[in-house]
């Protein structure tokens, strides 16, 4: 039963299913993470993404890209669009079964926690500083940099061969691990259409207990913002044949 479109959708649910679940674990009251802080939350993005790329692999997604804007980077270098859609929804979907998993694992946690916000940062990204031009600039910048490094890691500038066997896993978990601490401030970090839109979803759907809104109006940013730096770190890598 392996196929591309499973592996993505399995990769996709475990990333979210644990980088949600840190920041639920660090943000819900009794939750003994409880307030653990930023290095938690982003070495725990960093280990989700590792094992994100591990079961995506495993059931049949070698490329692993859990993320529409790596998918369009990579359209954008080879000209090849035609399963695009095919591995977005994929994503997707995966993505919003990973956050009502998390969901139901922190049941009863979600009514010990007062702050409707705090609750929806557990799903999808905002501003630190509200400003959409700079948000969406730190989405693409972010962005970028995670399919230019990515990329790097496999170019034959690195290594004629590639990272050696299984380690190329562990580059990639340390990149985003590196973008969330130095770039991830601003905005969350989502760097991610599916990782945002699909767990926002899930919080307008889902009856939460004093969830509040879903934070439509910001929602844009971080699904715009990915598609265009995957895009253009797509286009440069094109043009430097990496």
């Amino acid at each position: 039963m392996h196929s591309v479109w499973l592996g993505e959708f399995m990769g996709t649910l475990v990333l979210v299913l644990l980088g949600e679940g840190v920041s639920a674990g660090v943000t819900l009251r009794k939750s003994y993470a409880a307030d653990a802080g930023w290095m938690a939350i982003t070495t725990g993005w960093a280990m989700a993404v590792l094992c994100g790329v591990l079961v995506a692999q495993a059931f049949g997604s070698s490329g692993a890209h859990l993320n529409p804007a790596i998918s369009l980077s990579v359209a954008v270098n080879t000209g090849h669009y035609a399963h695009l859609l095919y591995l977005w929804s994929a994503q997707l979907l995966g993505a919003m079964c990973g956050a009502c998993l998390m969901v139901l694992h922190y049941g009863p946690h979600w009514h010990l926690t007062d702050d409707p916000a705090a609750k929806l940062g557990i799903f999808c990204t905002c501003g630190a500083v509200r400003n959409p031009l700079f948000n969406l600039l730190s989405e693409i910048i972010g962005t970028m940099v995670l399919v230019v490094v990515a990329g790097a890691i496999g170019s034959h500038g690195v290594s004629a061969t590639g990272p050696a066997a299984g380690m190329g896993q562990w580059l990639v978990a340390s990149l985003v691990w590196g973008i969330g601490l130095s770039l991830g401030g601003t905005t969350g970090y989502a760097i991610n259409p599916a990782r945002d839109l699909g767990p926002r979803l899930m919080h307008a759907l889902l009856p939460i207990p004093g969830k509040g809104g879903s934070n439509w109006s910001y929602a844009p940013i971080p699904v715009l913002g990915p598609l265009v730096g995957g895009a253009l770190a797509g286009l440069l890598l094109h043009a430097a044949h990496v």
